[in-house]
């Protein structure tokens, strides 16, 4: 086998399909889904992959109709995507496009809106637009609800703050929701090498350190442009709010941190707070499922969730690093039409309720109401419900990699101490603007911090 990707035939996925799931929990209109033809999704294989293949297979025995599931690495499905779509005949209809390059798959025209293959398409309004990432405007190139639906969510993934629940209760205390809360409660539960009051992110990465520093960025009120929204994108990161984030970032690592936060990237920190090392973190909330797995965890129900916290005043703001489901211009128009069918079933809400009973992150409200969010298993469901309106959708551009590229290296300098806080932001602004200017965007930059 190929070593640089993993390819899983339908043939090989039929076991354990539906598992547990009654036929009465589906769609109220899934098993009058029309008949289609059979359509190939591209995807990476990731920890919520498994989920979203019971999904799948769930769709194919309520309607009959056939799905072809492409299965790669990360980096794997891009270049499959990207190679796909510049292509004359298309390999794969519907992508599944991470948030780091959708950007690039609306500004290259690769993909096709959802509402122009049919225009009778109605998006569930319990479906979380993700600060309004699954439109797009062709003219403006601005992501907005006035724009085409191109796109449709597949893992609505943001951070939550992960905390000790038994040690809160011990000391009597609420979770945090301002950010000196939180720093309060992370030096109180500090006494390493024992425990760390928090564990964060600091490697350097494709999307590591940065990603973690958003909701630090945005929950201070901050951000690295002036407003992506209407064109503008001067770079304000060196302003005041970005200095106070990332002091704020710097110190909790260093008083009340791990001691090797520059070296740690995702699988280093949920492995601090599965063994009880850590009493906080912010990750993605898909890593939610190893907190209570007994093979892996040793505060198996000891973990509660809760929005990340923010200044006051300002709402929490934690980033998206979501996942959406694009249709290739360029294949059949019948496997365009199939791909709408699937998308229309997977938005329903007891479609995205039997989804979240596999493992998955729903996207949609509607499923967050259900009377399984009150089970102690899916006790994050009330924390991310409340956390996703308030999404933040960082970048706007095809260009992004260019400039996460330097916050990853300035940021992890940063946390190494080996240049201040200051130093990072001046240097992170001055980079970032220059990438802009040189790609012909309205930019610009704040006088340098002293």
């Amino acid at each position: 086998m190929d070593n640089n990707r993993t390819f899983l035939s339908r043939r090989d996925m039929l076991a354990g399909a539906g598992a547990g799931i009654a036929l009465s929990t589906l769609a109220p209109g899934s098993a009058r889904a029309a008949s289609v033809s059979p359509f190939t999704i591209v995807i990476n294989q990731s920890p919520w992959f498994d989920s979203f293949r019971k999904t799948v297979e769930l769709y194919e025995k309520e309607t009959g109709n056939k799905v072809e599931l492409d299965v790669n690495p990360f980096a794997g499905s891009l270049e499959k995507q990207r190679n796909s779509v510049r292509a004359a005949k298309g390999q794969y209809d519907l992508l599944i496009m991470n948030s780091g390059w959708f950007a690039e798959m609306y500004f290259g025209g690769f993909v096709e809106a959802i509402s122009d293959i049919d225009p009778g398409f109605k998006l569930d309004p319990d479906v979380y637009s993700l600060g309004e990432t699954i439109y797009f405007d062709p003219v403006k190139k601005t992501m907005t609800k006035n724009g085409k639906l191109m796109s449709m969510p597949i893992s609505p993934l943001i951070p939550l703050l992960y905390y000790r629940g038994d040690l809160y209760k011990e000391a009597g205390l609420k979770a945090p929701e301002t950010f000196a809360e939180l720093e309060a409660n992370a030096r109180r539960f500090n006494n390493p090498p024992r425990m760390y009051g928090i564990v964060q992110r600091g490697a350097r990465g494709p999307h590591t350190v940065a990603y973690d520093f958003y909701p630090y960025l945005y929950g201070f009120g901050g951000s690295i442009f002036k407003d992506q929204s209407a064109g503008d994108y001067s770079v304000v990161l060196n302003n005041e709010k970005g200095r106070a984030a990332l002091d704020y970032y710097l110190r909790l690592a260093r008083e009340a941190g791990h001691p090797k936060t520059a070296s740690l990237d995702q699988a280093e920190v949920i492995q601090n707070m599965v063994t009880g090392k850590a009493a906080h973190t912010m990750i993605v909330i898909a890593a939610w499922s190893q907190m209570d797995d007994p093979a892996k965890s040793a505060v198996v129900d000891k973990v509660e969730f809760a929005p990340t916290p923010h200044v006051q005043g300002v709402p929490t703001a934690p980033g998206l690093g979501h996942w959406l489901g694009g249709i290739a211009r360029n294949v059949p128009d019948d496997r365009k039409r199939a791909a709408v069918e699937f998308l229309r079933w997977f938005q329903t809400k007891d479609a995205q309720v039997a989804a979240a009973k596999f493992g998955a992150i729903p996207i949609n409200a509607a499923a967050y109401r259900d009377p399984i969010s009150q089970e102690r298993q899916f006790r994050w469901m009330k924390p991310l419900a409340e956390s996703l309106p308030h999404a933040v959708n960082i970048y706007q551009f095809p260009e992004a990699s260019e400039v996460i590229a330097i916050l990853e290296l300035g940021l992890n300098r940063a946390v190494a101490g080996e240049i201040t806080s200051v130093d990072a932001l001046n240097t992170m602004s001055d980079q970032i603007e220059t990438v802009m200017a040189k790609y012909n965007y309205n930019t610009g930059k704040l006088p340098p911090l002293r």
